[in-house]
């Protein structure tokens, strides 16, 4: 693909005033042909490939930024989920033995994070994912730099209620595990999770995808909000065009970023994500484009149709741009890490509920919101039912990462610093479900999926 002139100086300026980046690349690997019954020799080969293939990425993708003169925020690697290499070892240290060897990789190769230390489980779940699951606490609150992750329904399977009481009850252990509950966002709960999203945490390298691959994950929530402040009388006609216009400009850059550091890798490239996705810097926001749309906050009336026309924009202008559009492809609309998102919290212009509301239009789901550390586990499995049922029942991806901060409670903060900002509490409903999802079992799929 060629880029012209005009399109250079766009992108430098984009880069310049309005903190355009790309997020991540994310570098897929292939871990299946290393599986071994004895966990101590699959571990070193672990170790040795991500730490080689590691250290390749970080160095080629800091020359790329450098020759292009575009940033490159994250280095990350996905690999094949980690319940299948677990599989055949009999081990009950296993799962802590591959999350110890993935995060000294992580460490030695200079890679931000990896992802994939999940399981596939949204029909049913084998031995092998519930041991994983079970080492969840203990690896997430030992390691610096592992993700985890868990399907655990889709559309056309249904969900495993099963697994999201489990995963609720082992939340509460994550957060009393870490400090401030840290280990709880390093992990998401998802519906129809996609097989080359490069985004953490729930990045994993899917069994449809080649040995190794780059994925690339655009971020340019500023670039976007700095047009929309342009128009404030345009109708949603014109709104949509102009969105969708920014929208090719910076997919086009994301993509350019990535054939170039794939073929320095001699990876296949695979997708560019086009999620909006915040950062806690003044103007990174998509809150401040809903503002800037005519919401005087997020969660005001209207909020979740603002939302709506931002998606399909977005969508437009990067399916325009590039044939390879992949992983998430949404807006994220995390609380923590979205300046605007938090003050409408703080302020009371945003719920829980309406938060979940908005996620029924948004690829994402709700992300990185914090509640009160004495919220049940009951309640943790129906919050994370509730979004993955949106997900299930409209055939899109949707996730959960929540945090139960102990010792807090509605009003106070919880700050991560960094990347991961901070969470005000949010209020969780005192009406109890906890009979409708203990009775467990596989809520069957939506009978919109029988569509052979």
């Amino acid at each position: 693909m060629s880029i012209g002139v005009e399109e250079a100086y766009e992108t430098a300026g984009m880069i310049l005033f309005h903190n355009f980046d790309i997020r991540a690349v994310t570098l897929g690997v292939n871990l299946k042909d290393l599986i071994h019954p004895e966990a101590e020799k699959m571990c070193a080969a672990v170790e040795e490939r991500l730490t080689r293939l590691g250290t390749r990425l970080v160095r080629q993708a800091q020359a790329v930024s450098g020759e292009l003169g575009v940033p490159i925020i994250n280095k990350r690697i996905s690999i094949t989920p980690a319940a299948w290499l677990i599989e055949p070892c009999p081990s009950p240290q296993a799962p802590l033995l591959l999350a110890q060897a993935i995060n000294r990789a992580a460490l030695a190769a200079d890679v931000d994070f990896v992802g994939g230390f999940g399981a596939l489980m949204h029909k049913a779940s084998t031995q092998a994912d519930r041991r994983l699951l079970e080492s969840l606490p203990e690896a997430l609150s030992r390691t610096q730099r592992l993700c985890a992750f868990a399907n655990l329904a889709s559309t056309s399977a249904g969900m495993n209620m099963d697994a999201v009481n489990q995963v609720a009850r082992l939340l509460k252990e994550m957060a009393a595990a870490s400090p401030d509950a840290l280990a709880c966002a390093k992990f998401v709960a998802f519906a129809n999770a996609p097989e080359d999203n490069p985004f953490m945490a729930g990045a994993f390298h899917g069994p449809g995808e080649a040995d190794a691959c780059l994925n690339v994950g655009i971020s340019g929530p500023g670039v976007v909000r700095a047009v929309v402040d342009k128009y404030p009388d345009c109708d949603l006609t014109m709104l949509s065009e102009i969105i969708r216009r920014t929208v090719f400009k910076i997919t086009r850059a994301g993509e350019m970023v990535g054939r170039k550091l794939a073929s320095l890798l001699g990876v296949s490239f695979g997708v560019v994500d086009i999620s909006l996705a915040p950062t806690t810097a003044i103007g990174d926001s998509v809150g401040m484009i809903l503002h800037g749309m005519g919401l005087e906050r997020p969660g005001a009336p209207g909020t979740t149709a603002a939302l709506a026309l931002l998606i399909d924009a977005v969508k437009r202008g990067g399916a325009f741009a590039s044939g390879n559009v992949g992983g998430l492809s949404g807006t994220f609309i995390p609380v923590s890490e979205d300046t605007a998102m938090i003050e409408a919290v703080e302020c009371g212009a945003l719920s829980l509920e309406k938060l979940e509301a908005m996620t029924a239009v948004c690829s994402v789901g709700l992300d990185m919101f914090a509640v009160p550390g004495d919220t049940p586990a009951h309640a943790l499995a129906g919050i994370i039912a509730d979004e993955l049922a949106i997900g299930m029942v409209n055939n899109k991806t949707t996730g959960v990462r929540v945090i139960p901060a102990p010792g807090r409670q509605p009003g106070d903060c919880v700050d991560f610093g960094g990347l991961l900002g901070k969470a005000p509490v949010m209020r969780v409903s005192r009406f109890s479900g906890s009979n409708f999802v203990g009775r467990g079992g596989r809520m069957p799929a939506p009978i919109g999926a029988l569509r052979n």
